[in-house]
């Protein structure tokens, strides 16, 4: 039976993609640029937040202009790059896609021109209606304006969407166009944090899925 949400909208980085180890291991390169500290993974998913400049800026201990950001951003992407091909889907990724009983796409903050590529790369093009990441050539921003594009395209109302993310820029995006959000503890946020937020939250994308069918 189609859920009352019928379209879910999935995460990339840290949902469907288990890339966690290679964020830190990319965010430490781009401190260590700047002469800056180095973080844990423990560290990085309790202060990781959106827009990344304020995160960097914390972390750093200075402001982090603009400027400064696309440099940081630049140094990021570049040691990410290098070695995306290390990253996994998700124990349970293509089970949980499967398990969905409506249409499905995927939304990410990763440059568009890249992620398209490597979701195909991972086999699951065919499964999406729609795949978008970030039209912009800096990140760092917040989801909530490219959800409400990506589903102008796809025609849908927020009303019929279920989105599955890891991190609180999910749960916030999904609120600005009236969808519903599952949080999944496994990716790039503390478990804590998000079982703190009013999301229903899932250890697992099979489990998220079972409660995103659910969802009035």
């Amino acid at each position: 039976m189609t859920p009352a949400r019928h379209h879910l909208v999935w995460d990339w980085n840290g949902t469907l993609l288990n890339d966690l180890d290679l964020v830190v291991e990319a965010t430490n390169i781009a401190f260590a640029s700047v002469g800056g500290p180095s973080v844990t993974t423990d560290e990085h998913r309790v202060r990781f937040r959106r827009p990344i400049a304020d995160y960097y800026a914390e972390m750093l201990g200075r402001a982090v202009d603009a400027e400064a950001f696309g440099e940081l951003d630049r140094i990021f992407h570049e040691a990410y790059r290098s070695r995306l091909t290390t990253c996994a889907l998700a124990d349970d990724a293509t089970a949980a896609i499967a398990a969905w009983p409506g249409s499905q796409s995927l939304l990410s903050m990763w440059f568009h021109d890249e992620l398209v590529p490597t979701v195909h790369t991972y086999g699951l093009t065919p499964h999406f209606s729609r795949v978008d990441g970030l039209r912009a050539t800096v990140g760092g921003g917040f989801k909530a304006e490219w959800l409400e594009k990506h589903l102008a395209e796809l025609g849908l109302d927020g009303r019929q969407v279920v989105l599955i993310g890891d991190s609180l820029d999910d749960a916030h995006a999904a609120e600005s166009v009236g969808a519903s959000c599952v949080l999944y503890t496994g990716g790039l946020s503390d478990p804590a944090r998000l079982r703190a937020s009013t999301h229903p939250t899932a250890d697992t994308l099979t489990a998220a899925v079972t409660l995103a069918t659910t969802l009035p």
